[in-house]
């Protein structure tokens, strides 16, 4: 009851900032839960320069654009932007900076929010005040809705273009056309008057107007706009149809995964998993033939889809997101060689692809996901013979000495592309790998990893599951019962990779044991032993639990990618396995760790690539998709309620 009442006058503060600029309040109030109660979810505060290029902003609906909320001590009277996430420019500090007609009153900032799909502002001078929010209607479109109760009327202009920008305006449309194709579009209401040079425009509404209304696309081509311009005018004369559409899109994705029962801080971290996957969702542009989810929009370097990270977020998705989740996976379906290899990873120029080596096998799971969430069968049937030629591609061509087990490996030979192929780049396990060659397109470590194979009995069980629906029948290999035995070093009490050479176990505990675990191909036994290791404080119980390798390893180091830190996804496989193999209490407690001690999480900062093993510190890509899936599925999965308070370790 308490709780309620809390969120109760949490909304009725929020709705009443904004009937300081309106009478009507936000149509959600239907909703059990809805996005006013998730106030400034993540702080993306920036007021640009032309240099800037790493950063979070406000996007949404796969748009390729982006903005931010202005700086208070850097004020500008609009969302800054646009910023192009792919070529990383920014079109102007603000396209749209708004005024009062006729006033030369400096507006000052009043306050500045991030609701889970949409931003707001609102400033105030001597003369009057100003509110403005922006929503995406799709993934060309964001509209600003702007009310103010001078009656004096509403002015618009731009500050600071790019120098590279060229302007052109045409009756109510002002369009700036950049060097790289890249265009925006600045589109007002008929009854605006509208002037411009090759530096900047001015656009004013009427004496007495109120409210105006202004669409800011953003296209790849000519010929995109040219396609869109009908739709722009129609959102323009018809914003409410849209905007109601907006909103039962975020309530539904809220609603799809909060819990009642959860406590409210634990409920912002799953809102802002939700918040980080779908401003990473990203439209089909160029290369990239459906559309999908990058890892982090923040990033240059992380502007593309990559194999596993793709299935591991579209297993995140499939609970709210679930058509999203589909054209994830077949983003990357649709440069499966022909011999079913899945590679790396693509981008929107197709010629920076990295097919130099796949990604661990986990595309099942996020199918099964999908199906878990929907009874898709039809979905099934369509993915079921190329999950099946990507599983036989593995025995066919990582699998060395033919034995039944695989090894990660390359295309071209090289130990950096194998690394890559794992997933987990620098790991301490393959300090003194090797490659053996075994076909001209195929080359393999000479070490035999756990993950791998257990990655791959998990494919093969889901494949039997999939073959049965499709009306089909499974004829791939099938080692599942051997993997857990021949993996589990008994001396070490650990699952470890094994050399080819002589069969011995690489004993240097690290998060590819947690593997078995997950996917539950271990035995009671085991678990049993390996707990051990799991709970000891100085080898994976740390202060955020389960590093990537034992925290006792002279190697280990707090920030070395995969050499220390907490990676999100290894954490949710252990803490999965101790559920799943009875420790539930134990198991609570580690994510209530994961929830209190990762820095920022509760609050306004972003979700980050990985984490300090010892303090919780956000290292690498802020707004990480990764990280992001792995918490919305824990947050799903934990025991945690409202009214308990467990005991840290």
């Amino acid at each position: 009851m308490k709780t309620n009442i809390i969120k109760t006058l949490l909304l009725s503060g929020i709705i009443s900032g904004f009937a300081a600029c309106t009478t009507t309040s936000p149509k959600d109030m239907s909703y059990d839960r809805n996005r006013y109660e998730f106030n400034d979810i993540l702080d993306i505060r920036l007021t640009p320069d032309s240099t800037v290029s790493r950063v979070g902003c406000f996007t949404d609906a796969g748009s390729w654009m982006g903005f931010t909320l202005p700086q208070s001590d850097r004020w500008v009277n609009g969302f800054c932007g646009p910023f192009s996430i792919d070529n990383r420019i920014w079109f102007a500090q603000a396209a749209v900076e708004v005024g009062l007609s006729g006033k030369k009153d400096v507006m000052t900032p009043d306050s500045v929010s991030y609701f889970p799909g949409e931003v707001y502002m609102a400033s105030s001078s001597t003369e009057g005040r100003i509110c403005q929010r922006m929503n995406f209607i799709d993934a060309n479109t964001a509209l600003l809705q702007v009310e103010t109760d001078c009656k004096a009327g509403l002015s618009f202009t731009a500050r600071q273009w790019n120098s590279h920008i060229r302007l052109e305006a045409e009756r109510n449309t002002v369009t700036a056309y950049h060097p790289n194709g890249e265009i925006i579009t600045l589109s007002f209401g008929n009854d605006i008057t509208l002037t411009c040079d090759k530096h900047n425009y001015m656009a004013q509404t009427q004496p007495g107007c109120k409210k105006a209304v202004v669409a800011i696309s953003f296209f790849t081509s000519e010929k995109e706009l040219l396609a869109n311009r009908q739709r722009i005018q129609f959102l323009l004369n018809n914003p409410k149809e849209e905007l109601a559409q907006n909103t039962a899109r975020w309530n539904g994705y809220l609603q799809n995964v909060l819990r009642d029962d959860m406590k409210p801080e634990y409920d912002r971290i799953a809102v802002k998993s939700v918040v980080t996957l779908i401003s990473n969702w990203r439209t089909h542009r160029e290369g990239l033939l459906h559309e999908g989810v990058i890892p982090s929009h923040a990033v240059g370097y992380f502007i593309g889809f990559w194999a596993w990270d793709s299935w591991r977020f579209s297993a995140a998705l499939a609970s709210f997101a679930p058509e999203l989740a589909k054209n994830n996976i077949r983003a990357m379906f649709d440069y499966q060689l022909p011999d079913g290899m899945i590679i790396d990873c693509i981008y929107t120029n197709s010629a920076e692809n990295n097919a130099r080596d796949s990604k661990p096998p986990l595309v099942c799971w996020a199918v099964d996901k999908i199906f878990t969430h929907t009874q898709d069968t039809a979905f099934v049937k369509e993915m079921y013979p190329q999950l099946l030629a990507y599983y036989k591609w593995w025995y066919i061509k990582r699998d060395h000495n033919h034995n039944g087990i695989c090894e990660f490996g390359s295309t071209d030979g090289t130990l950096e592309a194998a690394a890559w192929e794992s997933g987990m780049d620098n790991a301490i396990r393959f300090d003194h790998t090797g490659m053996l060659k075994n076909a001209e397109d195929a080359w393999s470590m000479d070490q035999e990893s756990v993950d791998l194979n257990a990655y791959l009995a998990y494919e093969c069980r889901l494949l039997k599951k999939f073959a049965s629906l499709a009306g089909t029948t499974f004829d791939g290999p099938d080692y599942s019962e051997k993997i857990a035995d021949y993996f589990f070093d008994e001396q070490t009490g650990w699952f470890c990779d094994r050399r080819l050479s002589d069969g011995s176990f690489i004993a240097e505990p690290g998060c590819e044991g947690y593997t078995p675990f997950w996917i539950g191909i271990a035995d009671q036994r085991q678990m049993d032993k390996a707990l051990v290791l799991l709970t000891d404080t100085t080898k994976f119980s740390t202060y955020i639990p389960f590093p990537t390798v034992a925290a006792d390893n002279p190697k280990c180091d707090s920030n070395g990618y995969w050499r220390g830190p907490i990676w999100l996804d290894q954490t949710y496989q252990a803490i999965t396995g101790l559920r799943n193999y009875g420790y539930k209490e134990l198991a609570d407690r580690y994510t209530e760790q994961v929830f209190e001690r990762c820095q920022g999480l509760k609050e306004d900062a972003p979700i980050h690539e990985n984490y300090g093993t010892h303090d919780g510190k956000r290292l690498q890509a802020p707004h990480f998709s990764w990280s992001a899936s792995h918490l919305l599925m824990t947050v799903s999965y934990t025991h945690l309620r409202a009214h308990e308070t467990p005991e840290h370790l």
